[in-house]
């Protein structure tokens, strides 16, 4: 590690970490600058574990040992400065440990990205970080095997998402997917059954479309205000909805989305464990 003492919030070394959370900045600023940031020492091992190549590390001089071996061998600016600069700098209390300006790595195409998937999640305009990075951790955790997001979907390494996801969006196969019906078109053309979850009259009750579910499925989850739009309705191949009891509707996309993988990937649904 190369250690710098900072002393000035004002430094253009720093620029990367202005403002983290100015969530209408930065989700410009990031994916513009080609940059992203990893937050707690966890994340930023999980991110270098992963190939993405960290370009700086801001930290408080209390958390050098425990970033050292993470960062072993790793030739970059360390910048150490006191609380109260950091708070001012970045915009928050910096509890996790540290954080790294990341390279942000390039996007595969759909077809690499799905090229061994049988399970996959599609986010249509999630706007919500938090939902993101939930989402992420269920494919994780529960078996699927890649995520692909819509154009105006949110930043899956934004902070925020990368923090609550654990750090597994960071392990994740993810794109982004051009618009309907272009993005309809080249799934089914790799072979993709498209499922939307969602409230309709005609849907079929998760367990029975998990009961016969064809081999590769891509579920459609919508938005958290509106749910999925009509275009994505228009052309999904099942609508698919989990029944509810007492009057509750429908469950949170993050919710929704666990529920869902737990049907489709368990080994009664024909999963691959």
């Amino acid at each position: 590690m190369h250690i710098v003492r900072v002393d000035d919030p004002e430094d253009a070394a720093l620029r990367d970490y202005l403002s983290l959370t100015d969530v209408v900045l930065r989700r410009v600023s990031e994916p513009a600058g080609g940059l992203y940031i990893a937050e707690s020492t966890k994340v930023i091992s999980r991110a270098i574990a992963a190939g993405h190549r960290p370009r700086s590390v801001l930290t408080l001089e209390k958390w050098l040992p425990e970033l050292a071996p993470v960062l072993d061998g790793v030739d970059l600016p360390v910048y150490v400065g006191e609380a109260a600069l950091l708070e001012h700098l970045t915009g928050f209390h910096m509890h996790r440990g540290a954080l790294a300006s990341m390279h942000r790595p390039p996007l595969a195409s759909v077809a690499d990205t799905v090229r061994d998937a049988r399970r996959v999640i599609i986010l249509e305009d999630i706007v919500d970080h938090t939902n993101v990075g939930a989402i992420f951790r269920s494919v994780a955790g529960l078996g699927a095997d890649a995520v692909l997001i819509s154009p105006r979907c949110a930043d899956p390494l934004y902070r925020r998402s990368v923090r609550v996801s654990m750090g597994t969006v960071l392990q994740v196969p993810w794109t982004r997917l051009p618009e309907w019906p272009d993005a309809a078109r080249e799934l089914h053309e790799l072979g993709f059954h498209l499922a939307a979850l969602a409230l309709d009259d005609a849907a079929v009750a998760l367990d029975d479309f998990a009961a016969a579910a064809p081999e590769r499925v891509a579920l459609i989850l919508g938005t958290e205000g509106d749910g999925l739009s009509r275009s994505a309705l228009g052309i999904a191949d099942s609508i698919v909805t989990i029944p509810m009891l007492h009057g509750v509707d429908s469950l949170n996309v993050a919710s929704a989305s666990a529920v869902a993988l737990y049907a489709l990937t368990r080994p009664a649904a024909g999963s691959r464990r």
